[in-house]
């Protein structure tokens, strides 16, 4: 059975209003939970909060996702990120503007994310470099952040919560 495909014309003005009328949070409020739980596993330290906003921009960028695309960009602009390595994230294979580690953690959110040609995902390969840059509890806690923002693309594609608004208010 074919499904039809509903395209809209890439001259069409996009809505700033979200497509789920109601919070999710509010729906399933033990959803707060988890979030805080989420963001205190990230948080732990062992990796810096820099490489996983960049991560998590990447993955928004990845899953075409305007919502986390914005907020991701807007966290590393508050933490003081420069405009060159906010914006050349999407490109970050030929950029002079990022570490060894941020790389390595680059290359496996691309690698979590998008299928892969041949074999695994994240191949042998590919995790030797990581353990290169990252301690146990850090590859853990990166894991962990890579996890976290997938858990939140579901929402951004299926709610579609309005782009710029307050992280905690995107629904009004």
């Amino acid at each position: 059975m074919e499904m039809a495909m509903e395209t809209r014309s890439i001259t069409a003005e996009v809505p700033m209003v979200p497509r789920m009328t109601e919070d999710p949070a509010e729906l399933v409020p033990e959803l707060a939970a988890v979030s805080a739980a989420l963001f205190k596993v990230t948080g732990n330290g062992s990796v810096p909060r820099s490489t996983i906003s960049l991560v998590q921009l990447r993955a928004g960028q990845i899953v075409g996702s305007t919502y986390l695309t914005v907020l991701h960009t807007g966290f590393l602009r508050k933490a003081g990120e420069s405009e060159e390595r906010i914006t050349s994230v999407a490109t970050w294979q030929d950029s002079p503007y990022f570490t060894g580690a941020e790389r390595a953690a680059l290359a496996l959110v691309e690698a979590v994310l998008q299928p892969a040609a041949h074999g695994e995902r994240v191949s042998d390969e590919l995790y030797a470099e990581a353990v290169e840059h990252f301690e146990d509890k850090a590859l853990a806690t990166l894991m962990f952040a890579i996890g976290q923002v997938n858990f939140f693309i579901a929402v951004a594609l299926i709610a579609k919560p309005v782009p710029g608004r307050s992280f905690n208010d995107p629904w009004k």
